[in-house]
């Protein structure tokens, strides 16, 4: 029988005996007691934040991170369900502690107790705790971010600010756009660009009726809210499910490319071990 190798992510007690004598905690906090190193995290992550509204609309717990009872970064958890939580998506160790990011998040999985964790795969940091502690990890939306100006023409075409009385057709998966896009004088798509992520980002959306699609009017339409967004002091980004093949080729066809994943995974039990405890995982040895 090969020999058998013990693995576990580093515990605080692993770290006194390499000699680095340092206690880690994480405790239960208000969404102010972490906002100094949350904006740490957005200057360092630069790109936009799929969940950020969910601080401030108090859709998350929040979690400050210590060393030896100074805070050196923070931990939030959200649901699944809005009222739950049991999700990890927002996790910032600052630089000079983020070689002990295994042991903090392991007091954060102590103190908070959640079943799963979300990520943008362009966030290192939470992503690379994803793939050591979770496990069943799968991608189910596109992440884009802006990169070219494009010059797509719709001869016909126009795109104005709808009319606060105005009614358009019915929509069935995006709200109403603030923008109206006309062809020959018949309103035919409609879209905008929400604000209630971290700035300077904003979120395109937009719909095109059904009987207009595949002729060039989403991507027309994207390249047209991006120049209002940048007009407005926002830099536009966008996401779309993994399989809407239509939407993904739009957003690119507008100068959008994509910049990463949505990931989820099940916290894996065998990689969460409490401290002194004798559970562990063994692996076969190649």
């Amino acid at each position: 029988m090969a020999a058998l190798d013990v693995f576990r992510p580093p515990t605080p007690q692993d770290l006194k005996q390499n000699g680095a004598e340092m206690n880690t905690a994480a405790q239960k906090t208000t969404l102010e007691a972490i906002l100094p190193l949350r904006k740490l995290f957005l200057q360092e992550a630069n790109h936009q934040i799929r969940y950020n509204a969910r601080h401030e609309r108090g859709w998350s717990d929040s979690y400050i991170l210590t060393a030896d009872g100074t805070s050196v970064g923070y931990g939030s958890i959200m649901g699944r369900e809005i009222p739950d939580r049991n999700t990890v998506f927002e996790y910032f160790v600052v630089p000079p502690f983020r070689k002990y990011a295994s042991a903090f998040f392991r007091s954060l999985l102590d103190a908070a107790q959640p079943q799963f964790i979300e990520c943008q795969s362009n966030d290192p940091l939470l992503s690379s705790m994803l793939f050591e502690f979770g496990r069943a990890i799968f991608a189910d939306v596109v992440l884009f971010e802006d990169h070219c100006v494009t010059q797509l023409a719709l001869p016909g075409a126009v795109v104005r600010c709808r009319r606060a009385d105005e009614e358009v057709f019915s929509h069935t998966v995006e709200p109403v756009g603030d923008y109206v896009m006309e062809l020959n004088g018949e309103a035919i798509a409609s879209g905008g660009f929400m604000l209630h992520y971290n700035e300077p980002f904003a979120d395109l959306y937009m719909e095109v009726r059904e009987d207009y699609r595949r002729r060039g009017v989403a991507s027309f339409l994207l390249q047209e809210l991006k120049r209002e967004c940048y007009l407005a002091g926002r830099v536009p980004a966008a996401r779309c499910g993994m399989r809407n093949a239509a939407s993904r080729a739009a957003l690119r066809k507008a100068g959008l490319r994509e910049c990463g994943f949505m990931l989820t995974g099940e916290i894996d039990p065998r990689t969460f071990v409490i401290p002194n405890s004798p559970t562990c995982i063994e692996q076969e040895r190649p």
